[in-house]
């Protein structure tokens, strides 16, 4: 079976736009939570997200493509357009026949729908953008992603609610071990912050309502959790089959080796109580990887700030670990850049990956009150700095969708 590299990073978060800034943004313990800016939430219980405060799309797109595209398929473009430019990779100069695109995202381009909406309640069809209907669902990510670079192999897209950015890069893994691609960008991408999307959230009231200070809303394992934080991003990874990256001198920051998809068959909103699917996720991911549970270094929680979901991933992970599970690092960085749905799981991949070339555990934030149910390392004190061998991350969405993915150091 072919090995699978990581060789670039596309990144545009709530705490830095590019591989440097987002490294940096980790280590300093950096924020991207603060009251919305885009539209009046004052009648909503939460009233805080993780916006990405400095993004241009004209930095990377000329004029018309700003134009032709809603805000969900510029963040696709730029963070692909960053992860080319990472890898030091133009692919022009490569069999883009073999070259593919996975993306992830919960809602795709439903906030531009949504605006949309508006133009027509207050101008008719006049109002409407002539290109709605080709930039809402949910493939528009990849497609433009696709026709920007000229790649010509596998193209898919999911919306697998919060796991859709693992499952993206997890597909990806696939197309490249069988064979039918060489290259692939994959990873999340989300744009939900309009008004409707975001009060739909608030309605179900699965956000935090912590509003003083912002900064300390995502509270993943604290007992105080009361929800989530909505956030916007993009995490889009170059991943090579490891001949090929090596034949051309690629920097590489670590292997894909090993992923898996499971269903909690439960409930929309909740995951299953005993944390069964998602130890069953994680098992499988680890055997993908020729990996034992012993054998792994740090986790990257799902780590969300909700209530049950904290709790049942720590039982979950009690249960995969057994007596080493007090003793091994875990991570949730949504505590600082928010959780950005169908591009969370790609982003914490990217953290991984960082991890594991860089040498550092990332911190978990705002964790001030313990929970007796949440009893593990969460890395409170960190960022640390020390060499880590592997990582394995997870992410959870509604919907009982879980999925694991597995990285590992790379041998020079």
């Amino acid at each position: 079976m072919r090995k699978v590299v990581v060789t670039g990073m596309g990144l545009i978060t709530p705490i830095g736009i590019g591989r440097p800034e987002f490294t940096a943004g980790l280590h300093a313990r950096r924020s991207g939570i603060r009251p919305i800016t885009r539209f009046d939430a004052s009648g909503f219980r939460s009233r805080v997200a993780a916006e990405i405060p400095d993004f241009r799309p004209e930095d990377f797109l000329d004029r018309k493509q700003v134009r032709r595209f809603d805000r969900y398929s510029q963040l696709a473009v730029c963070a692909a357009r960053l992860a080319l430019a990472d890898a030091a990779l133009d692919p022009a100069g490569v069999d883009r026949e073999l070259f593919g695109v996975c993306i992830g995202s919960a809602l795709g381009g439903i906030g531009f729908a949504e605006e949309n909406h508006t133009r027509y309640i207050q101008e008719g069809w006049k109002g409407v953008h002539p290109l709605l209907a080709l930039s809402i669902f949910v493939g528009a990510g990849s497609c433009n992603i696709a026709i920007e670079f000229g790649l010509t192999g596998p193209a898919s897209a999911n919306g697998d609610s919060c796991s859709a950015g693992a499952i993206a890069l997890s597909n990806a893994l696939r197309y490249i071990q069988l064979g039918q691609a060489d290259r692939m960008l994959a990873g999340g991408v989300e744009a939900p912050l309009y008004e409707v999307c975001y009060g739909a959230f608030d309605l179900i009231r699965a956000m935090s309502s912590r509003l003083d200070p912002p900064a300390e809303a995502c509270r993943p394992f604290d007992a105080t959790r009361d929800g989530f934080v909505m956030g916007e991003g993009a995490a889009i990874l170059l991943l090579e089959a490891e001949e090929v990256a090596r034949a051309r001198g690629a920097h590489i920051y670590a292997e894909l080796a090993g992923a898996a998809v499971t269903n909690d068959g439960f409930h929309m909103t909740q995951p299953r109580p005993d944390g069964r699917s998602a130890l069953r996720c994680m098992r499988l991911a680890l055997r993908d990887a020729r990996l034992a549970p012993e054998e792994v270094e740090t986790v990257s929680a799902h780590g969300s700030g909700t209530p049950l979901n904290d709790r049942s991933e720590t039982m979950a992970l009690k249960e995969l670990f057994a007596e080493r599970a007090a003793c091994i690092p875990v991570s949730a960085t949504k505590s600082q850049h928010g959780h950005p749905l169908g591009a969370t799981g790609a982003m914490e991949a990217a953290a991984a990956c960082l991890s594991i070339s860089t040498g550092f555990v990332p911190a978990t934030t705002n964790l001030h009150h313990p929970d007796p149910e949440c009893d593990l390392d969460y890395v409170t004190d960190g960022p640390r700095f020390q060499p880590v061998r592997n990582v394995l991350s997870n992410s959870f969405g509604f919907g009982g969708i879980n999925a694991a993915l597995v990285f590992q150091e790379v041998e020079p």
